[in-house]
């Protein structure tokens, strides 16, 4: 039975698909998979019935994509086009994903593995005329501070007329891990009048988007306003923004900061005899294993892993299990890294950051 869309759009011709050839069929019954031209209104599960009886089936629970890309434009001429391209075919297909990680500024693209991204690469390219590149995405490391530390700065400035000054001394704690940022003023006597306490937050808000190793953003930090000083004249919100700031920058560098990586939590689903490699594998990988499930031939290996770790992990694992297993991560906690790798990263950065 031939099922006809709500909108009730015109349909000419339908379609039985083998491989890249497409037949023409009067109908397409009951468990058939089949191809319907030109349904401009139409998208992904949405249902087609007849005029006279109306219904609408149950969505299709798509999976989740957890293998992902860095996308980017291949010139100049396709920057404008790709957004609209990726959200057309994102239409298409509900398994893809598109998102922005702020930190590196960086547009991601999801799917169920490289063949899949590939994959839609090329439809975008054949599609649109769009041409895109993927890498690997660079990891969103976070920075925050291992001891407690203090820091004053004094922002002064005359220069003719009305000066600036704004004066300042913070304490930084280092907060719970994943708690983010806390502010606390406990200024007495009035040592930083309250019209400018704001300011002095909003300076440090901004200050945090930039740690001290190697720029990253910072969290899992309390800082403390504990006193400061003011000019009756030069004074201004500004001038304590600007104290802030810099003073939560002093603090950061004496604080002994360090860099956080993300953690994923992996489902790995084995058949029993590639278990041991899978196990070894995630230990060389600076991995923790949570649990063990077994199934019928099958185990499934839950295990928290560094996303650092992660970025190859499909063709790692197609090669240890001959393409026999398979897997999902979704995003856990932040950990510090390991001293000697967290060197290498900022050693990278700046390298990256010297050649620029």
């Amino acid at each position: 039975m031939l099922l006809l869309f709500l909108l009730q759009p015109r349909i000419g011709q339908v379609f039985h698909l083998q491989g890249k050839t497409q037949q023409n069929s009067n109908e397409i019954g009951p468990g058939d998979i089949g191809a319907v031209a030109k349904l401009t209104h139409t998208t992904t599960n949405d249902t087609l019935c007849g005029k006279g009886n109306p219904k609408k089936l149950d969505q299709i629970d798509f999976p989740v994509g957890f293998y992902t890309m860095a996308v980017s434009p291949k010139s100049k001429a396709d920057v404008d086009k790709m957004s609209s391209s990726l959200a057309r075919i994102i239409e298409e297909d509900p398994s893809l994903t598109l998102s922005r990680e702020p930190s590196t500024n960086e547009t991601l693209l999801s799917g169920m593995g490289d063949v899949h991204l590939e994959i839609t690469t090329d439809k975008v390219r054949r599609k649109f005329g769009t041409e895109l590149s993927l890498e690997l995405p660079q990891v969103p490391y976070k920075e925050t501070i291992t001891t407690a530390s203090k820091a004053e700065y004094k922002h002064k400035k005359q220069s003719g007329g009305h000066g600036q000054y704004g004066h300042v001394l913070l304490r930084l704690e280092p907060a719970e891990r994943n708690s983010g940022f806390e502010f606390v003023q406990e200024v007495v006597g009035g040592a930083v009048p309250r019209e400018y306490i704001p300011a002095v937050e909003k300076g440090v808000v901004k200050a945090l988007g930039e740690g001290s190793l190697a720029g990253y953003p910072v969290v899992d930090v309390k800082v403390v306003l504990y006193h400061g000083s003011y000019h009756d004249v030069d004074s201004s919100g500004m001038a304590f923004e600007i104290a802030g700031s810099q003073a939560f920058k002093k603090g950061m560098t004496d604080g002994k900061p360090t860099l956080l990586e993300p953690i994923m939590r992996v489902y790995i689903r084995v058949p029993d005899d590639y278990t041991g490699e899978i196990i070894g594998d995630i230990n060389g990988k600076r991995g923790r294993i949570i649990g063990m499930i077994p199934e019928e031939g099958l185990t499934t290996v839950e295990a928290d892993m560094p996303q650092s770790e992660m970025l190859r992990y499909n063709g790692d694992l197609r090669s240890l299990t001959g393409g026999r297993a398979s897997y999902k991560m979704d995003f856990s906690h932040y950990e510090p890294v390991p001293p000697l790798i967290g060197q290498k990263v900022i050693e990278n950065i700046q390298n990256i950051k010297a050649a620029t």
